[in-house]
């Protein structure tokens, strides 16, 4: 089995910073792609940044320029560096990773997600 764990949510003022943390740990071979999604009150799950296994990264259109995702393949972690946060940057966080267990299995896998809340 594997398991996903994120930290680094919290409330913040409009403008500001937060760093968002995900660590895989279990029956890990490799993992694949890596990426981060956002659920608002009343919304859908929507996509915020992907990042493959060759470090090619992609945005939604909402955040770009704003937050920067990365990846230390060492300690099974992505990151979501997220910057001049804005009141619609509320959400929980989701951050995904399609891993490869050491059964040689491909397999999808979610964290249980981090509250971001953003005030005016």
């Amino acid at each position: 089995q594997v398991q996903l764990v994120e930290s680094g949510g919290g409330l913040v003022q409009a403008g500001g910073s937060l760093r968002l943390s995900c660590t895989a740990s279990g029956s890990i071979f490799s993992i694949n792609a890596m990426g981060w999604y956002r659920q608002a009150p009343g919304k859908q799950r929507e996509l915020v940044a992907t990042i493959t296994s060759g470090d090619n990264t992609n945005y939604a259109d909402s955040v770009k320029g704003r937050f920067t995702i990365s990846r230390d393949n060492a300690k099974n972690t992505v990151y979501l560096q997220m910057n001049s946060l804005k009141p619609e940057d509320t959400a929980v966080y989701y951050c995904k990773m399609v891993v490869v267990t050491t059964g040689q299995y491909q397999l999808q896998y979610w964290g249980p997600g981090t509250q971001v809340t953003v005030s005016s």
